[in-house]
C-alpha cells in the first residue's frame, strides 16, 4: 500500500483519484481505533446474522474478517466495511432450508448449508466476471422504492423469526405460520430468556439517546457487556448460549456440490448475485457522500472483490458479504481515512475466534436476537412507506407490493414483480416509450445539458455514461424543459449528480425543472440501512 500522506486536515480535503491510497504510517491513530471500534460491533452481530441466517454461528465472523482483511485489500471503495448483513439474512436462511430439504419433509440444516455455501462460490465467481464487464452501474437501472420494499420485507422476516429466540422458542416454518405463531411463542416463553431478550432489544432502542455514554460504547457491545453476566447470573443453559468451535481449525468447512445441477441452487445463485451485488454498490455509493474527501468508488472493483472474497468466504465456511451501510458510517463517524480500518476490523475479529472461543460461547442468543429484532424495524420502518407515499402513489405502489410478496413468497419474485410494475408504470406514464435524449453544448467554461424526452430508471444507465463523460470544472446548465417525464429514481440521480460534478470544481445550475413532479431527494444511504 502507498505510503502517501492525505490532506492534513479534513476539510480541507478535496477530490482524490482512486489510485489513492494513504498509507497505514500516517493514519494508524485513526484507522486503527476505528477498526477497534467496528470490531466491538461487528463481533455480536456477526454471530447473530449467522444464527438467524440457520448457519453456525461461527460462519458469520468468518465472513467479518475475510471481508475486512480481503475487501481492504482490494476493494474499489475507500472507507466501506465489509461483513456478514441483516439485508442477507433471509436469502441464507431460504437456501439452507431449501436445499437441505429431504424427502420425508424434514429440513438437514447442516448439508443445507453446505449446499449454500456451494451457491456462495458461484455466486463470487458472477461478481468477479460482472466487475470485469464493468457492470458496477448496475444501480443506476433499479427503482430505488423496489430496493426499499425489498428491504422492508426482509426487516418483517427478520422481526418475525427472531421474535421467537429472543422469547426462548424454537420455531421453524414458512413466514405467515411463523408470523401467526408469534402469540403462542408469548405465552410460552422461557422467563429468563425473554429477559434478557428484552433487555437486549431495550437497549439497543434507547442507547442512541444516552449521549455521551452512548457515542462512547457501541449499543451492541452494551448489549453483551450487560447480558453475559446476566446469563450466568440467571444460570442459562448451554442450549441457550452460542457454540463457536473451541478449536480455531475446527470453524471452517467446505461447500457441498450435491445440488449444483437442481433448479433451485440457481435460483439463489441468481438471487444471491443480484442482491449482494445491489447492496454493495448501494452502500458504497451512500459511503462516497459521506467521505470527507469526497473520493469516488470503483464500483467495478467493488464487485471484483466482494466477488473473490465471497468465493473464498464460502469455500471455507462462511456467509456471503457485502459493504454494509451501518458499520461503514460508523467507520466514517470515528475518523478512519483509509481501507486500514477496515483490514484491522478484520483482523481484531480473526483474534477473537482464534484466541478467545470460550467467551463467545458465553453470549446468550436471545440477546443477539433483540439486537436482530431492532434492526429488522429499522428496515421495515413505517416512515419509509410514508415517505414513498408522499412522493407518489406508484411509488408506494412498487414498495408495498414488493415487500408484501417478499414475505409472502420469495424475495427473487418479490423483486422480479415489483421490477416489472415499476416498468409498465413507467411506460404508461411516459405515454407511447421512454425514449429519452441528450445534447451537450460546449463553450470555453460553460457546458450545457439538454434532456429531451421521457426519462426512467430503464434507460438512465445510458444516460449516467454521458453524464460521466461531461468536461469537470465547468458551469453546467442542466436544461430539463425538454423533458415529457421523469421519474423519482432519475430525479434522485440527477439530485446526487449534482453534489458529484460540484467536487470536480464546477458547479450546476438547473432550469426548467419547475413543470416536473416534485419529489423529495433523500440520501442514498436511507436505502441500505442494517
Amino acid at each position: 500500500m502507498s505510503s502517501e500522506k492525505p490532506a492534513a486536515k479534513v476539510q480541507d480535503a478535496g477530490p482524490i483519484p482512486l489510485d489513492y491510497l494513504p498509507g497505514l504510517k500516517q493514519n494508524a491513530k485513526t484507522d486503527v481505533m476505528s477498526g477497534f471500534i467496528l470490531f466491538l460491533i461487528a463481533l455480536p452481530l456477526s454471530l447473530g446474522i449467522a444464527i438467524a441466517s440457520g448457519a453456525p454461528p461461527i460462519a458469520g465472523v468468518i465472513t467479518g474478517f475475510l471481508g475486512g482483511i480481503l475487501g481492504s485489500l482490494l476493494g474499489g471503495s475507500f472507507i466501506t466495511i465489509n461483513g456478514a448483513a441483516a439485508g442477507l439474512i433471509a436469502i441464507v436462511y431460504g437456501a439452507v432450508q431449501e436445499l437441505g430439504l429431504m424427502p420425508d419433509g424434514t429440513v438437514n440444516v447442516a448439508a443445507g448449508f453446505r449446499y449454500a455455501l456451494a451457491v456462495g462460490v458461484v455466486c463470487g465467481g458472477f461478481q468477479i466476471l460482472m466487475g470485469l464487464a464493468k457492470l458496477g452501474k448496475l444501480t443506476n437501472m433499479f427503482p430505488l422504492n423496489v430496493v426499499h420494499g425489498m428491504l422492508a420485507g426482509i426487516g418483517i422476516i427478520i422481526m418475525s423469526k427472531q421474535i421467537h429466540s429472543l422469547l426462548g422458542v424454537t420455531f421453524s416454518g414458512k413466514m405467515i405460520p411463523t408470523i401467526m405463531a408469534i402469540p403462542s411463542s408469548f405465552a410460552n416463553m422461557v422467563p429468563s430468556v425473554a429477559l434478557i431478550g428484552g433487555l437486549s432489544l431495550g437497549i439497543m432502542i434507547v442507547w442512541p439517546y444516552l449521549g455521551k455514554i452512548g457515542k462512547l460504547l457501541p449499543a451492541p457491545m452494551a448489549v453483551i457487556l450487560v447480558t453475559v453476566p446476566l446469563a450466568q447470573m440467571l444460570d442459562l443453559g448451554p442450549q441457550f448460549l452460542v457454540k463457536v468451535p473451541l478449536e480455531f481449525m475446527a470453524s471452517f468447512q467446505g461447500p457441498d456440490w450435491g445440488m449444483v445441477g437442481t433448479g433451485v441452487f440457481w435460483k439463489f445463485v441468481f438471487t444471491y448475485t443480484l442482491v449482494a451485488s445491489l447492496e454493495s454498490l448501494l452502500t458504497a455509493a451512500a459511503m462516497d457522500q459521506m467521505d470527507p474527501w469526497k473520493r469516488r468508488s470503483n464500483m467495478n472493483r467493488e464487485l471484483l472483490s466482494k466477488g473473490a472474497a465471497n468465493s473464498l468466504s464460502s469455500f471455507i465456511g462462511g456467509l456471503p458479504m457485502i459493504a454494509e451501510v451501518v458499520r461503514s458510517s460508523a467507520n466514517v463517524m470515528n475518523g478512519a481515512r483509509t481501507r486500514w480500518s477496515n483490514f484491522f476490523h478484520g483482523l481484531f475479529l480473526l483474534l477473537s475466534v482464534a484466541l478467545i472461543p470460550g467467551v463467545l460461547n458465553m453470549i446468550p442468543m436471545a440477546a443477539l436476537a433483540g439486537m436482530l429484532v431492532f434492526i429488522g424495524f429499522r428496515l421495515a420502518h413505517p416512515k419509509e412507506f410514508i415517505h414513498a407515499a408522499h412522493i407518489g402513489k406508484e411509488e408506494v405502489i412498487y414498495m408495498v407490493i414488493t415487500a408484501i410478496i417478499v414475505v409472502t413468497e420469495d424475495l427473487l419474485w418479490g423483486v422480479i414483480i415489483g421490477f416489472v410494475i415499476a416498468v409498465v408504470t413507467n411506460a404508461v406514464r411516459g405515454v407511447r416509450s421512454l425514449k429519452a435524449d441528450a445534447i451537450v453544448e460546449e463553450r470555453s467554461d460553460t457546458v450545457a445539458l439538454k434532456l429531451k424526452g421521457a426519462f426512467g430508471f430503464i434507460n438512465f444507465v445510458s444516460m449516467r455514461d454521458q453524464m460521466d463523460k461531461l468536461p469537470p470544472g465547468k458551469k453546467l446548465t442542466i436544461d430539463y424543459s425538454g423533458v415529457t417525464y421523469m421519474d423519482h429514481t432519475v430525479n434522485e440521480r440527477f439530485h446526487l449528480f449534482n453534489g458529484e460534478y460540484a467536487l470536480t470544481g464546477g458547479s450546476v445550475t438547473t432550469i426548467g425543472k419547475e413543470g416536473l413532479k416534485a419529489t423529495s431527494h433523500s440520501d442514498v444511504s436511507a436505502l441500505v440501512r442494517g
